[in-house]
């Protein structure tokens, strides 16, 4: 609802097609996209938008058997065809598609999942038993940014051998963990039941239109808006920063809070919000907004650290000299003196780019006052962050807000941080009525957050025997025009930057540093990913000078139990860095061989075979980090299960009830989830930093444990007492007695529980004092990659061949979870190593900025190591984050192992990967 569509003041005509089976009539403009009518006349919102230009593919459906962009098509065009959407899919049961899809986990958020349908459904129609080559062509316009496809391909090639059970899957009691049960929310997933951000727009909604800063750094002022509204029929208000209520200022770190809903009077970047327009839905429909009555004077800008931090550079906050926002530090030992002495070192400076998240769901919500309490239904990762900045920006106590996640369609990060929440909830204040609206493509990509670029620096030396003594690392990461989760970035990576190894002389520093650039916040991994490619290259290097086998030098100095890490802290137990390198062994040696014998045979192309590994600390960096789960027994006999962890398709849904399922000692099948909602919901945290396995875990744990207690109390038995549901009558058996309780003649409290337990857990965590020693996390996870590669020395190409993948989870709490956890975040690894540049004003739409395809993700291999924790949930450790880390170094060191040189300004795309090439033969 944020960008007009041309054409929609002409005349409507009305128009006659079949939909899913039945006949349908609309009187609609001719030229309307068939996607919107779809939407918003027949209300089958399975049918996605997540780019309106025929680049995403999710708006996929079958016009007369045939799959075609419905974004692209005008509904005048379908005038007489037979249209099936996703929801015509199923008649009153799944098809083998759709149940292949549960089966084989290849639905995680599930915003791709009804084009991806679709479009398989046109394949196997024609050919039930595709190739994996006839799969990836039928699928290759339709992008998915969560699963890395690959169980996909899965799916579609075993459909037509698919048999359907729905509890075929479903473990019993005791059982849950460790099982791989179908998602509890996979089945709207799979039949487009499942409503996201833009789904469920109220009728009478005002359309929200948002004007936003050409220029990336300029003065403004507006002219007659109220003569413009009277101007514009249908229009009913234009709201600036003039009408914000409460404290124009938000952010994710409240210290470092600093950006306004909407600028006051000058923006900082490219894309910035400056005014709204609310209207009614026809007439935003075809509303321009070149004519809006605001005048600009563009001012000086940086769009790079170099030129932010030069002298006389103009401040972007008067109180952040040098446009420096933070600094992270972490020292230990005389890393100077250590790299004095060492037999070996190496040095090298290397550059990321901005990254941009490319979730295939645009932000979109909508809010409503209900009372005096406003509401705002919105995709989100952090629902009780984002109340407390709505309150704060509209001046309302937080209990007169309530945020409503939706389904959210991928996040990765950047929907950690506010969006159109304020937005629409200033309109629904100012109106009373409930206000809509869902960013266009470009709109998100030029207004929401990023990966950060780095420029780094470091030098590394080991002994003569291959040990790691010392490192000294630089970083400065630019974080853009605001503050965001800078200060996450600057303090986690001196943390992290030594990667899992014993480095006993260490001094690291990350630094954000403010530019006119786009916003720069979360993205898995939080600068970590970035480091990592900087430590884990440069260990080639050394390893080369070494004379060692690179997996083998890794080996030598790999953290262990009972080793301190870079800030000091002792690792006693749980460390699985050696395990997953020696599961890897195999792979290693068989690559290498067969990289061997390709190149002796080849002369134009090249093979090769690179490693890397990492570690994460799971949760927030020496800081709080609760979760609180509420689990309580129904009068009905059910087990409800208040469930605030936002699942944006990483399965928090499911592996937290899987946890509390067994901690409870009920079965899975009887849980009900009452997902994120903070009216309803206790605050489990924010969906980030790998945190919702361990710490939402480990507090469903313990609800779990703790509502078993107060039942086998009330029944007076022991904790070896084996309980059971039936019907509503809660058995409870002890040796060769058995006692039932009616239930349903038992008082109910107010959420209807007649037994409740609520339970917090926060990690353990201490402090970093002034050279980053102390305890940051309670935590770490761990894994290590292989990638193979083919390098064309002509073209400057990079042909993935296979990667292997392991990584330590403590406990794989679901295994299929977790598999395609690991898929997913090496496609988004694959990305950042050879494709994606976010650059602003070039790349702000999904045909310019590439993200992998179904054809740029090769076979992945994956080695779940099991090296239990004893602070996590049975033993289990974040993943989600760790996943993506290793995967850009192992590429970046396979090129290099069959090329020679190392690309060091990532992506390394053809040309980068070719100049680095002719560079080294013009050397010769």
């Amino acid at each position: 609802m944020s960008m007009a569509q041309p054409g929609m003041s002409m005349e409507r005509a009305d128009i006659a097609f079949k939909i899913n089976g039945a006949a349908v009539s609309v009187c609609v403009p001719p030229v309307r996209r068939l996607s919107s009518v779809l939407r918003d006349e027949l209300h089958l919102t399975g049918t996605k938008v997540g780019c309106d230009a025929g680049d995403c593919g999710a708006c996929t459906v079958l016009v007369d058997g045939e799959p075609v962009c419905a974004c692209l098509m005008s509904v005048a065009s379908a005038a007489g065809t037979v249209v099936t959407t996703v929801e015509g899919l199923a008649n009153g049961r799944l098809s083998a598609l759709q149940a292949s899809f549960l089966d084989h986990g290849a639905a995680q958020c599930g915003i791709c999942t009804p084009g991806l349908l679709v479009a398989a459904t046109a394949l196997l129609d024609s050919k039930p038993n595709p190739t994996e080559a006839e799969t990836q062509d039928a699928l290759g316009g339709v992008l998915c940014r969560c699963t890395g496809y690959r169980k996909i391909i899965a799916a579609v090639m075993d459909a037509s051998r698919h048999a359907y059970g729905v509890d075929r899957r479903m473990p019993q009691s005791g059982h849950a963990v460790g099982s791989s049960p179908i998602r509890l929310d996979g089945l709207p997933k799979v039949t487009g039941g499942e409503k996201f951000g833009g789904d469920s727009f109220p009728a009478d909604a005002l359309a929200v239109l948002v004007v936003r800063s050409p220029h990336y750094h300029a003065r403004f002022a507006f002219g007659d808006l109220d003569a413009w509204i009277k101007a514009h029929p249908g229009a009913v208000g234009v709201y600036t920063a003039a009408d914000i209520p409460g404290k124009n200022s938000f952010g994710v770190i409240a210290p470092f809070a600093d950006q306004p809903a909407l600028a006051e009077g000058f923006s900082r970047f490219r894309g910035e919000a400056v005014a709204l327009v609310a209207g009614e839905r026809e007439a935003m429909l075809d509303l321009d907004l070149s004519d809006f009555p605001v005048r600009w004077t563009e001012l000086p800008h940086v769009l790079q650290t170099c030129e932010a931090q030069a002298g006389g550079a103009q401040l972007i906050h008067e109180n952040r000299p040098a446009n420096l926002l933070t600094t992270g530090f972490v020292e230990r030992g005389d890393p100077e003196a250590a790299l004095a002495g060492a037999a070996f070192t190496v040095s090298g400076a290397i550059d990321t780019s901005y990254v941009e998240h490319a979730y295939i769901e645009p932000e979109a919500g909508y809010s409503y006052m209900d009372g005096e309490t406003l509401v705002v239904v919105a995709c989100t990762q952090a629902p009780y962050m984002d109340r407390d900045d709505v309150a704060k920006v509209l001046g309302l106590a937080v209990d007169k807000v309530r945020i409503v996640p939706t389904a959210t369609g991928g996040g990765f990060g950047s929907k950690l941080d506010v969006s159109l929440q304020p937005l629409i909830g200033l309109v629904a204040m100012k109106t009373g009525r409930p206000a809509a609206l869902a960013y266009t493509r470009n709109e998100s990509m030029i207004s929401t957050t990023k990966r950060h670029p780095a420029e780094m620096k470091a030098t590394i030396g080991a002994d003569a025997d291959g040990r790691i003594i010392g490192m000294v690392f630089a970083g400065d990461f630019n974080t853009g025009a605001y503050a965001s989760w800078g200060p996450t970035v600057a303090n986690r990576v001196p943390v992290h930057a030594s990667g899992p190894y014993a480095t006993p002389n260490y001094r690291a520093e990350g630094r954000a540093i403010h530019t006119n650039g786009p916003i720069s916040g979360a993205f898995r991994g939080f600068g970590v990913p970035q480091a990592t490619i900087m430590q884990e290259t440069l260990y080639d290097e050394l390893a080369e000078k070494l004379g060692l086998d690179r997996l083998d030098f890794r080996l030598k100095s790999c953290l262990r139990n009972g080793s301190e890490t870079v800030t000091g802290q002792r690792l006693e137990s749980g460390v699985g860095i050696a395990e997953c390198l020696e599961a890897l062994r195999p792979h290693w040696m068989r690559a290498l061989v067969d990289a061997e014998l390709f190149n002796a045979g080849s002369s134009t192309k090249k093979r090769g075979v690179g490693v890397a590994s990492c570690w994460y600390g799971c949760g927030n960096t020496s800081l709080p980090n609760p979760s609180t789960i509420k689990v309580g027994i129904s009068a009905s006999g059910d087990v409800v299960l208040h469930q605030g962890a936002v699942d944006i398709g990483q399965g928090s849904n499911t592996v937290i009830a899987q946890i509390c399922a067994d901690a409870l000692g009920l079965p899975l099948e009887r849980f009900t989830l009452k997902s994120a909602d903070t009216a309803i919901t206790p605050d489990a945290g924010k969906t980030s930093a790998s945190r919702q396995t361990f710490v939402s875990g480990k507090a469903a744990e313990k609800a779990g444990r703790a509502l078993r207690e107060t039942m086998l109390r009330f029944a007076n038995v022991s904790e070896k007492a084996a309980i059971a549901l039936d019907g509503t009558s809660l058995i409870i058996r002890e040796g060769e007695a058995t006692r039932h309780v009616d239930l349903s003649a038992m008082k109910a409290d107010a959420d209807g529980f007649v037994f409740r337990a609520e339970e917090s857990y926060d990690p353990p965590t201490l402090p970093l004092d002034a050279k980053g020693q102390g305890k940051p996390y309670a935590v770490y996870g761990y894994g290590a990659q292989i990638a193979e590669l083919e390098v064309d020395l002509k073209l400057g190409t990079a042909k993935l061949i296979k990667i292997t993948a392991a990584h330590d989870v403590g406990k794989a709490i679901n295994p299929l979870l977790a598999e395609g956890q690991i898929e997913g975040g090496i496609a988004q690894g694959i990305g950042m190593a050879l494709m994606e540049e976010y650059i602003p004003g070039r790349t702000e739409n999904l045909h310019d900025y590439l993200i992998p395809t179904i054809g740029d993700v090769p076979p992945i291999e994956t080695i779940l190591i099991e090296v239990p924790d004893p602070e996590g949930p049975f033993g289990a450790k974040g993943l989600g984050e760790h996943v993506l880390i290793p995967t850009a170094p192992a590429i970046l060191n396979a090129i290099r192992h069959a090329t020679g040189v190392l690309v060091t300004k990532i992506p390394a795309t053809p040309s980068r990967i070719r100049a680095a090439i002719r560079e080294k033969e013009a050397r010769r």
